[in-house]
């Protein structure tokens, strides 16, 4: 009995220290997420357009089409303190901005602001975007890049938010026949998709006209996958 009371002392002291350091590290993993939660803060913005090389079936075809590296493109919005894409992919949707990330070419991304974004997208501005956008939650992602609001694609969803709520064109509307069609990966996609009936003059815009476009700057933004 004597024994076991001698015991309890140092059991009861290593238990307390290994409390203790739990303690301790929920801490510093709490404090550590938090740091980086106000670094996100102080980077992306609502209304950000991000860019990624998507591992999609169909993303080379668009980086040889475009001759851009970039095939898949979303915008930014917080919400309560977190950041999300949405998105046009199947369906429409909000996507957590690490899923987004972890989903492309190596976790590669390139954020892009409106130029003055300060000034012009403000709060009101932005509700707007916001409520336009609403309207394609949950659409059908449109495999055949058609421009109408039935189905949307990834740049068709972030030009016609800006056009619709904030009454800026990024870029200018492009026609299918505009971009490279030659190369034998982009044919055989096209023929898959329109069986010979390609729509030459089909207005479109792709994430590269958008990367492209001069009302936009690039923002240094890192993020820890």
């Amino acid at each position: 009995m004597k024994k076991l009371k001698n015991l309890a002392c140092p059991l009861l002291l290593v238990l307390f220290l290994l409390t203790g350091c739990n303690t301790v590290e929920s801490n510093r993993i709490d404090s550590e997420m938090e740091d980086q939660k106000e670094a996100l803060a102080s980077s992306f913005q609502n209304g950000d357009l991000i860019f990624q090389t998507s591992n999609s079936s169909q993303s080379k075809a668009i980086q040889l089409a475009t001759h851009s590296p970039y095939s898949h493109v979303g915008i930014v919005y917080e919400q309560k303190g977190n950041f999300w894409v949405y998105e046009a992919v199947e369906p429409v949707k909000l996507t957590p901005i690490k899923d987004w990330i972890k989903r492309g070419k190596k976790g590669h991304y390139v954020v892009k602001r409106l130029k003055n974004a300060a000034t012009i997208l403000s709060p009101a501005i932005l509700k707007k975007m916001k409520i336009a956008g609403e309207k394609y939650m949950g659409k059908h992602y449109d495999l055949y890049f058609e421009w109408s609001n039935d189905k949307i694609y990834c740049s068709e969803l972030v030009w016609k938010i800006y056009k619709e709520a904030a009454g800026i064109e990024l870029c200018k509307l492009q026609r299918l026949e505009s971009f490279d069609l030659s190369n034998p990966s982009v044919q055989k996609k096209l023929e898959q998709r329109y069986k010979g009936k390609i729509p030459l003059d089909e207005k479109v815009i792709s994430p590269a006209d958008l990367f492209e476009s001069n009302q936009l700057i690039k923002v240094d933004i890192s993020l820890k996958n």
